[in-house]
């Protein structure tokens, strides 16, 4: 007989508070990575947890280079861009958005709600895809599959893979996204590809995560190890547990960030201020516009 032996989990490196601030206009926002002791974790640019009243919102403003990722967890937003593209998201549902080579837009809480509560990932673009043309990827919280490993664990495969269900979304830089729930007393392993840089975000709850049962909290981020290892092992205890599990593969390319402006070089990014202050090379549609949510 041979003896099977558990797979080694990916540890914890990092376990940063992501602390309240302001941003956009009455808009509170968790800033987890993008702070000054995560500034990005290639290929991820930012994660903002955002909490939004009737009066607050994100008006006019652009964006090159990157992906947002827009996932709600209660209240409804409203989105409209400088292409006539415009909808509102509400609880689980899900806006991809690929950027590329420009989008200029608003995103703006609906007036009747009292909160809008969710999260915004920024995801960075390969060299050869950042000025693509731009694209949006939306799913209604229905729309989105979910894997249920065992009772009292579900996971929403919002990209990539967990426990055979697999998501439809496209992802110019693979990722993987999930959103885990887990009642207390509960372990889950979630398989990683080898190469993956990665995260857990921490919504509620309390989870233990690898074969070291490093302690997370609610609004830390926690970084994986990048050892090579293809699982990481969480564990609740005596209470529930709302999470995220982000990973994808690092692009290794120069990061040069000028606000919403994500390129490889400086002098890319002097080009992108030119090509937006004279409305050319994607923000052709930029002149004049103004949208009517804001």
């Amino acid at each position: 007989m041979t003896a099977t032996t558990t797979p080694v989990s990916r540890s914890i490196t990092k376990s940063v508070l992501s602390r309240e601030q302001s941003e956009g206009v009455g808009a509170r926002v968790r800033r987890s990575i993008g702070r000054p002791e995560l500034r990005n974790h290639d290929p991820f640019l930012m994660l903002d947890e955002f909490s939004v009243d009737k009066n607050g919102g994100f008006p006019d403003h652009p964006h090159r280079g990157f992906e947002t990722v827009t996932y709600m967890i209660e209240g409804q937003f409203q989105h409209e861009d400088f292409a006539g593209h415009k909808g509102t998201i509400g609880p689980g549902d899900l806006q991809w958005m690929t950027a590329g080579r420009g989008i200029v837009h608003s995103e703006m809480p609906v007036k009747s709600q009292t909160r809008a509560h969710g999260l915004q990932l920024w995801i960075n673009l390969p060299k050869e895809h950042k000025m693509c043309e731009p694209q949006y990827q939306e799913l209604l919280d229905g729309q989105i599959p979910r894997a249920t490993p065992q009772d009292g664990v579900v996971v929403k495969v919002i990209a990539g893979e967990s426990h055979g269900v697999k998501s439809q979304v496209y992802t110019r830089t693979p990722t993987m996204y999930l959103d885990f729930k887990m009642d207390k007393n509960k372990t889950v392993t979630q398989i990683i590809p080898s190469t993956y840089t990665g995260f857990l975000y921490m919504l509620k709850g309390t989870t233990f995560i690898g074969d070291k049962e490093f302690e997370g909290k609610a609004h830390h981020t926690l970084t994986f190890s990048e050892d090579g290892a293809t699982t990481v092992k969480i564990q609740t205890k005596d209470e529930d547990a709302h999470f995220v599990f982000i990973a994808g593969e690092p692009l290794k390319e120069p990061i040069v960030q000028h606000g919403p402006f994500v390129m490889n070089s400086s002098e890319e990014i002097y080009d992108t201020f030119v090509d937006y202050q004279n409305n050319k090379n994607g923000f052709e549609r930029a002149r004049n516009w103004h949208s009517t949510i804001a």
